[in-house]
């Protein structure tokens, strides 16, 4: 019987990495005693911050389409779920909370993946600009939709206070987060890296094309919407489970427009950039808030543009294209394995890429060398060869 070679590589554990070290991070301080109830919600808050960015990411960075009503799936997972786990505690009892979340979130995404269905049906006729002006429009309508239902709190919002944590009662909701975190990168990851991810990024880079190679661009639109309308939803049923009462004006569009800052911010189609940018601005949100308070508070939001804005010229300025270059992650594995990479021989043959072996002459100026040679022949005979009268 043959072996059956699984190759795994570094690059594809980086992301389930950061989110294991995180959880880690906030059990360590949990056993010792350190773990604050503020940390404890940051680090809820970076898990569920993580989920919608990715999320967000497989329909922007990968499908290619701009969707701006990411918070709208969330606040039907935060509704929805949030009304199925008072009502399941009140069935099960005080003490099943853990069943409680599992339920209510399972609960709450696939009643999102019904709205993303429900959205990923114009996606297949609408591009670009009116594509996010429909997201637009159906997160700012369902939010009002649940502010008007007397089932939902209404105005005054849903009433969860017997289901919001803090470490001294049930210090699980954050370990809870990164390990749904963690399904969720499984999951999207290994559809990135299959087939089916193959067909929605030809779908991105030409549909027409897509379309052409007998990719079903239907079912694709689809399928991506749904995915990640389903765990924005489980990220809105985890915010419920944080705050009382869980009110509409939470999930507004600037929440959508800051999610979309994060994947804008960690790179398009990056993963593990979402991730560092979702940790980052939720950091920084926390910080200010936790700092600024009374008369200052007038100055958060302010501040938060300020470095959002400083941020984003960073990563793109052409100016400073060098020095990203010379002084990025990248650059500093690169002088890590610089062994490695600059031996032809050490090379796999999926890495010796024309641009990164080492040569003698750049290989761009190879490529744009002038080859219009004027040739003037020095005798009559060397115009055919040499061989005269043929």
């Amino acid at each position: 019987m043959g072996k059956i070679n699984i190759k795994i590589k570094p690059k594809h554990l980086v992301n389930y990495s950061i989110v294991l070290v995180m959880l880690l991070i906030g059990v360590v301080m949990l056993e010792t005693g350190n773990l604050r109830p503020s940390i404890a919600q940051l680090f809820t808050q970076i898990g569920y911050s993580i989920i919608l960015a990715v999320s967000l990411n497989f329909v922007v960075g990968f499908l290619g389409e701009l969707s701006l009503g990411h918070a709208g799936f969330m606040c039907v997972g935060a509704y929805i779920g949030g009304l199925s786990a008072v009502m399941l505690k009140q069935a099960l009892g005080a003490s099943a909370k853990l069943p409680v979340l599992v339920i209510a979130m399972l609960i709450g995404g696939l009643s999102a993946a019904v709205f993303g269905f429900v959205i990923g049906l114009p996606s297949l006729r609408l591009k670009g600009d009116y594509l996010a002006i429909v997201t637009l429009a159906f997160g700012e309508i369902v939010r009002n939709v649940f502010m008007n239902q007397k089932i939902f709190g209404g105005a005054r919002g849903l009433t969860t206070g017997s289901l919001t944590y803090d470490t001294r009662r049930a210090p699980t909701l954050f370990i809870v987060t990164f390990i749904v975190a963690l399904v969720m990168l499984i999951i999207i990851q290994n559809i990135v890296r299959s087939k089916h991810g193959r067909a929605i990024t030809a779908i991105r880079d030409n549909e027409i094309a897509a379309k052409a190679m007998g990719i079903n661009v239907t079912f694709y639109k689809l399928f991506v919407f749904i995915v990640a309308a389903f765990f924005a939803g489980c990220a809105g049923v985890i915010y419920a489970h944080t705050t009382t009462p869980v009110l509409y004006t939470f999930f507004s569009y600037n929440y959508s427009i800051e999610i979309l800052v994060m994947v804008v911010l960690g790179g398009m189609g990056s993963i593990t950039g979402s991730i560092f940018s979702a940790m980052f601005i939720t950091i920084v949100n926390f910080m200010l808030q936790s700092q600024l308070s009374g008369d200052l508070a007038s100055l958060r939001n302010l501040i938060y543009a300020v470095i959002l804005i400083v941020v984003v010229v960073f990563s793109n300025a052409p100016a400073l294209k060098s020095f990203r270059e010379k002084y990025s992650l990248g650059a500093l594995f690169a002088k890590l394995f610089r062994g490695k990479l600059s031996d032809p021989a050490k090379r796999k043959d999926d890495e010796a890429k024309w641009d990164r072996v080492p040569t003698k002459i750049k290989m761009d100026a190879l490529l744009s060398t002038d080859l219009n040679v004027d040739y003037t022949p020095a005798r009559p005979e060397d115009l055919n060869g040499g061989k005269e009268g043929k």
